[in-house]
């Protein structure tokens, strides 16, 4: 009776004992498994697109291109909630070229429209078009492109020339054979690639099998980068590892280098503040699709995920822990305060943008010359996103780091130099 009884009160009195305060170990742990967890969404994603892709090659019609379109998007959105681990990871930067680099000059991999010119002075591989030739050969080099595999792809073809804009692997190289160009500019329609171009028996626009083993390769590809990255956030993963060999202020700087760089220079600066200066629809993220404000919307989304330690996952590896919003709270109620304020006044300054778009207005047709409230729209999102860096900036003081150079951009530091 009397061990009943203290197994009561011990389990009242351990009941009643205050919460234990977050650690910056505890925080670090839960950033890893957010990023762990996204990024293996983006793989089961993935290998969902992978899936429909191959319906299509098996099947070319109508409604397997649209499916594969709606995998492609669908990929999309777990995948750019990663973006906030770019910045401050070295891995995670280094990688990220291989699967989200652009814009890319599409004249590299298929047949453009006229439009697009036959050459140019920066890139010797504009117009090399792989899928229609199996031996390129540009400024005295020859290369053997007679079988298109993930390895031809990865080695030969991606940065061919060195030259940043040959992007020939990842989401925008798989969006572009999806789509095709879009050629509406800032006016209403996406690229509209026919499901013939990947039928053999009913070719369209030439070299129909080679457009197949392409878009085979590339996914393949695809998969493989996002299963390397996935290695690196479990356990004992090389990111993983690479983290904590910074020890706790070097991972807490991560995360709001990661928060505040792709807030500031990357997001609200070269994607955003960029394409409105110019009204110019080529730069855009997903500019094939169309996609592109769920592009940035996600991005929006993965800055909230890694600042309050929490991600709602597609695949139910939900995760919920100690946060960085924890630690301000501890030492300064009313930052925390005002960080949740800009974080959420940020995404609901961006959900009016998904809402005008899902409406019928392209995120293309919002940035576009004489469009003054979708200009307005879009110059909100990107003040929203200014604000709340300078709230991270006071976060990096309050926690009292080191300070963090955040990734700028002309656009919005220097703005006449965008014209020059």
């Amino acid at each position: 009776m009397k061990s009943i009884k203290y197994g009561l009160l011990a389990a009242t009195a351990l009941f009643a004992m205050p919460a234990l305060a977050a650690t910056p170990a505890d925080v670090l742990s839960t950033y890893g498994d957010v990023a762990e967890a996204t990024f293996t969404d983006s793989l089961v994603t993935a290998k969902e697109l992978q899936a429909a892709i191959d319906a299509l090659i098996a099947n070319p019609s109508d409604e397997t291109l649209a499916a594969a379109r709606t995998a492609w998007i669908a990929a999309r959105n777990p995948y750019q909630q990663t973006e906030a681990y770019r910045f401050g990871n070295a891995i995670v930067d280094d990688w990220e070229g291989k699967v989200n680099a652009w814009p890319l000059d599409e004249g590299l991999i298929d047949y453009v429209d006229a439009s697009y010119g036959e050459e140019s002075e920066e890139n010797a591989f504009y117009a090399a078009n792989v899928i229609a030739n199996a031996s390129l050969k540009v400024g005295g080099e020859t290369i053997d492109a007679t079988e298109i595999t993930p390895v031809f792809l990865a080695e030969q073809l991606q940065e061919a020339g060195e030259v940043e804009s040959n992007v020939a692997t990842g989401y925008h190289a798989i969006e572009f054979l999806l789509w095709g160009q879009d050629l509406n500019g800032t006016e209403a329609g996406a690229g509209n690639r026919p499901a013939t171009d990947f039928d053999p028996a009913n070719c369209t626009n030439g070299n129909c099998d080679r457009r197949v083993a392409y878009l085979k390769a590339a996914t393949e590809l695809l998969i493989t980068d996002l299963e390397e990255m996935v290695a690196a956030w479990s356990d004992g993963g090389a990111a993983r590892e690479e983290l904590g060999a910074k020890g706790e202020a070097g991972g807490l700087a991560t995360i709001l280098t990661g928060m505040g760089s792709l807030s500031y220079g990357e997001l609200a600066g070269e994607r955003i503040k960029l394409g409105l200066m110019l009204h110019d629809p080529e730069e855009e993220h997903d500019c094939f699709s169309d996609n592109t404000h769920m592009s940035h919307y996600n991005d929006v989304v993965g800055i909230r995920n890694v600042y309050f330690g929490s991600y709602k996952s597609v695949a139910g590896n939900d995760v919920d822990g100690a946060s960085l919003a924890d630690l301000v709270a501890e030492k300064d109620a009313a930052l925390a305060e005002e960080m949740k304020a800009k974080l959420d006044a940020t995404l609901a300054a961006f959900e009016v943008m998904k809402a005008r778009a899902e409406g019928g207005e392209a995120y293309d047709q919002m940035i576009g010359e004489g469009n003054d409230e979708g200009n307005a729209v879009v110059q909100a999102v990107v003040d929203a996103l200014v604000d709340q860096t300078k709230s991270i900036e006071r976060v990096v003081e309050t926690l009292n780091l080191e300070a963090i150079a955040f990734e700028g951009s002309d656009s919005l530091d220097n703005p006449n130099a965008v014209f020059q």
